[in-house]
Order: structure tokens, then C-alpha cells, then sequence
């Protein structure tokens, strides 16, 4: 999540598809589903690649609801799109009602150092010692630290053990006793947005 033309999808797409597009295009809401074998146990990790514009309140506070990991974006270029990020944690812990939800603050464009706005020092002091929550710097144009992004996430998440909310709460409606419940074929599951 973040403000618009910060490289949330330029982010995801060099995860995924190890590409970079330097066109920015208008995402409204996308997700992407990929499969992994996180020690052992195959697991579902869906990525929604939200809207920067935020016309629709709805879909982020459902994209909020479901989403089991955060990373909240913003440009190193751009001192208004971390004014976006502390928003969107302040509405993330709101929603969540959780302080310990799995947030991870990216400074992305970091290859365009010429056109710095935004310190790292100090977004560093704010997000890991005033916020409790992870930061890195990252470039999707240069491929620097977007892994490291999304490893962060899942270690955060605390994945296999920790399953998706929906899941959980499906299995916690089975019956106590083992020999009524259904066999379980859901793979495990995390949602990041």
C-alpha cells in the first residue's frame, strides 16, 4: 500500500516476474497468487497491489481487513507519500486493532539518489524505534533489497505456523472431536498488501 506512483507495483512485479517496467500505469486493484514451499509446507501467498489514488475507501479497509502482512510504500523522491504511509499505518492499526500487525515500511526508488527528498536516518528512528515496525530502502529499477522486502513480510507473518485469519477461523468452527472433522486440502495461506 501507498500513494500513487511510489513502485508498489514495480515492487511486486520484480518479485514475482523478476521484471521492471519504468512506465508508471494506474493499478485499481490486483491481486497475485503464487505457491512456495516455506519449510516444508506449501503455502498460497496472495499479494494484492493496491490503488495509490485511495478514491475507494471500501476497497482499501477490505484490502486492510484481509491482508495478513503490509508492506506500506513510499519514494524516496517524495515527502508526501510518507505523510501517505503514516496514514495508512494509522488506519492499518485501527482496522487491525492489533499493534503487532506484520508491517514492513519500504523507501523505494533508492537508486535516484540526485533526487532524494526524504532522509533515511530519520525514517529509520521514526519506523523501527517510534513505530516497533520493520524499514528498508529498496530500488524495483535495480533489484536492491526487493527479496529482502517480502522475506521480511513472511518471517513477520510468521509463516507456516502462523495461517491466514480466514483459515484460522475455519478450522477453530471444526469440531473438537478428530473423527468429525473433514479432512483438511487447504493449503496454507498469507495475504500481503
Amino acid at each position: 500500500m501507498g500513494a500513487a506512483g511510489v513502485g508498489k507495483t514495480a515492487l511486486i512485479k520484480r518479485f514475482l516476474q523478476d521484471s521492471f517496467d519504468p512506465k508508471h500505469r494506474r493499478t485499481v486493484e490486483e491481486l497475485h497468487s503464487k505457491e512456495y514451499e516455506v519449510a516444508g509446507v506449501k503455502v498460497t501467498i496472495n499479494i494484492m497491489d493496491t490503488s495509490g489514488s485511495y478514491s475507494f475507501p471500501a476497497m482499501r479497509k477490505l484490502s486492510i481487513q484481509n491482508g495478513d502482512a503490509f508492506a506500506l510504500v513510499y519514494s524516496v523522491d517524495d515527502p508526501e507519500s510518507l505523510e501517505a504511509v503514516k496514514r495508512l499505518r494509522e488506519e492499518i492499526l485501527e482496522v487491525k486493532e492489533d499493534k503487532f500487525t506484520p508491517i514492513v515500511v519500504v523507501g523505494n526508488k533508492k537508486d535516484r539518489m540526485q533526487e532524494r527528498r526524504v532522509s533515511a536516518d530519520d525514517v529509520l528512528v521514526k519506523v523501527e524505534l517510534d513505530w516497533n515496525n520493520c524499514f528498508l530502502e529498496a530500488s524495483a529499477k535495480e533489484n536492491e533489497n526487493v527479496m529482502e522486502v517480502f522475506k521480511e513480510l513472511l518471517q513477520q507473518a510468521n509463516l507456516p505456523s502462523r495461517l491466514s485469519p480466514a483459515l484460522r477461523r475455519r478450522r477453530e468452527t471444526f469440531p473438537k472431536d478428530m473423527n468429525l472433522r473433514p479432512p483438511m486440502n487447504k493449503t496454507n495461506s498469507c495475504s500481503v498488501s
